[in-house]
C-alpha cells in the first residue's frame, strides 16, 4: 500500500490452497523431503504422500487425520490453527471425539527390529527345564500307582512276547561285538533310546557346546560323540535305553525320575 507498511491480507475462503498443496508447498520451501518430515512426525510415507494429495481416506478417520494435518504443518514451520479450521469447514464442522483406535497405532512407523536377545531366549529355555523337571517329579509324586502301572505295564506285555517265535525273532536290539568294535576308542559315543516313553533330554560337549535339547518321543534315538567327555540330562530317565562306547547302561532309572550324567572315554560310568 503507498506511503505505508503493507500489511498480510488473509485470502478469502475460495481463494485458499487445498490443504495438502499448502503442505506440500511448505514442506519444498523449508527443503525438507518427504522422509525427513516422515521421520520427524512419525506420520508413514505412504500417508504423508496422499495428505499432499488430499486424500485423508488413508488417516484412519477425521479425528487421526486432523492430528496428522497438526504435525505435519508444524514440522514445515506453518500454523496448523487455520488449516485444521479449514479441515473441519471442508467436513462440516469439527468431529466428535472418538477412543484412540488401533488403526492409529498402525499408521506409525514401526521401529527398526530388534537383534534377537539371547540372554532372554537362554533364561526361558532354563525356566522350560525347570518346569519340566517340577512336571515330572509333581507326576511321580502324586500319582505314584499310576506310574507304577506305567513302569510296570510293559514287563508283562515282554513275558507274552518271548514265547512267540515271531516276537523272538526280532528282539531288543543289544549291543554286537562288531557295534562295540564301530564305537571309536578315541572318542566319546552315546546312544540312546527312548524304549517305553517320551522324555526330554539334554545332551552337551565338552566344550558346553549344546548338541540337544529337547523331547526324544518313544522310539526315537539319538546319538551324540566328542572327543573328551558328553554331559546329559534324563528327565524321564526311566524311559531311556542308554548305551555308552557300545556297551549298554544297566543302571536302573526310574520312571519320572531326573538324571545327570558324564561319560568319557572308556565308560560306561556314571558322573
Amino acid at each position: 500500500m503507498p506511503g505505508g507498511d503493507s500489511a498480510e491480507v488473509t485470502p478469502p475462503e475460495d481463494e485458499r490452497l487445498p490443504i495438502g498443496r499448502a503442505l506440500q508447498r511448505a514442506r519444498i520451501a523449508a527443503h525438507l523431503t518427504v522422509d525427513e518430515i516422515s521421520g520427524s512426525t512419525r506420520v508413514r510415507i505412504p500417508i504423508v504422500h496422499a495428505i499432499e494429495q488430499d486424500d485423508f481416506s488413508r488417516s484412519g478417520g477425521d479425528v487421526y487425520a486432523r492430528g496428522h494435518i497438526r504435525m505435519l504443518a508444524r514440522a514445515v514451520g506453518l500454523d496448523p490453527e487455520p488449516l485444521i479450521e479449514q479441515f473441519d469447514a471442508e467436513r462440516g464442522g469439527r468431529p466428535a471425539p472418538t477412543p484412540a483406535a488401533p488403526m492409529f497405532e498402525a499408521e506409525r512407523i514401526r521401529p527398526e527390529r530388534r537383534r534377537p536377545n539371547w540372554t532372554a531366549a537362554m533364561v526361558a529355555a532354563i525356566v522350560a527345564v525347570v518346569g519340566f523337571v517340577g512336571f515330572t517329579a509333581f507326576s511321580g509324586g502324586d500319582a505314584g500307582s499310576k506310574n507304577k502301572q506305567v513302569a510296570e505295564g510293559p514287563k508283562p506285555d515282554r513275558t507274552r512276547t518271548e514265547p512267540s517265535p515271531s516276537k523272538a525273532a526280532n528282539p531288543k536290539p543289544e549291543p554286537s561285538d562288531s557295534a562295540i568294535a564301530a564305537a571309536p576308542r578315541d572318542k566319546v559315543t552315546v546312544k540312546l533310546s527312548a524304549i517305553d516313553d517320551k522324555s526330554w533330554i539334554s545332551a552337551k560337549a565338552h566344550n558346553g557346546k549344546l548338541l540337544f535339547d529337547g523331547l526324544l518321543l518313544k522310539g526315537d534315538s539319538k546319538t551324540f560323540q566328542d572327543d573328551e567327555q558328553i554331559d546329559l540330562i534324563l528327565g524321564n530317565a526311566g524311559a531311556i535305553e542308554l548305551y555308552v562306547n557300545g556297551k549298554k547302561v544297566e543302571d536302573e532309572f526310574q520312571s519320572g525320575q531326573v538324571e545327570r550324567l558324564s561319560y568319557t572315554q572308556g565308560d560306561p560310568e556314571a558322573g
